[in-house]
């Protein structure tokens, strides 16, 4: 092998492997691929559908109501979930005539497939912990159960930021605007 072949390799095998340092770092903390799985998301979010998880903004700021969130199932780690956080800590989520009450306000989910049914009570969401649902109710382990319960803070892997593929669907995940009105 000549000197010319060695430098060659030798800049081929820096590229691969600061490449794969940046992917680690990448994945490891700023964004990762998500893939859905089954149908609790609908309508919002579909089986087989692949998402970017944003791992940063986590890291500068608390989770929100509304954000669709990637975490680590607190009965099973090695499971991860994707579902809507409905209730941060402090607020107050109840189930009447099959909506959700939100701190003594109904909320008007238009995003939602299907009533919320659910036959627990008044419960206010602990410190560090947040209250999730899956958007089509009826068919979504969510926090309403306790293999799920209220999310440990730090069992939420990130945000749902864009859906990628399928190409005709790919589009940002948007917040909806009813969770900007709640105090």
């Amino acid at each position: 092998m000549s000197g010319a072949q060695r430098e060659a390799l030798l800049e081929l095998a820096e590229a691969v492997g600061l490449a794969v340092i940046l992917a680690v770092v990448i994945i490891a903390f700023v964004a990762q691929s998500f893939l859905v799985q089954g149908q609790s998301m609908e309508p919002t979010l579909h089986d087989g559908e692949r998402l970017l998880v944003d791992k940063l903004t986590y890291r500068l700021r608390e989770p929100q109501r509304g954000e669709i969130v990637v975490f680590r199932v607190p009965s099973d780690p090695s499971r991860r979930f994707i579902k809507r956080i409905i209730g941060v800590p402090g607020d107050v989520v109840e189930f009447r005539d099959g909506r959700v009450v939100l701190n003594g306000q109904v909320l008007r989910e238009s995003y939602v497939l299907g009533p919320t049914l659910s036959g627990r009570t008044r419960q206010t969401v602990p410190p560090g912990r947040y209250f999730v649902l899956g958007d089509n109710r009826a068919n979504s382990e969510d926090s309403r159960f306790a293999e799920v319960g209220f999310v440990p803070r730090e069992s939420i892997v990130g945000r749902a930021v864009f859906v990628y593929w399928p190409v005709y669907r790919a589009g940002p995940v948007q917040v909806p605007t009813i969770f900007a009105s709640q105090p």
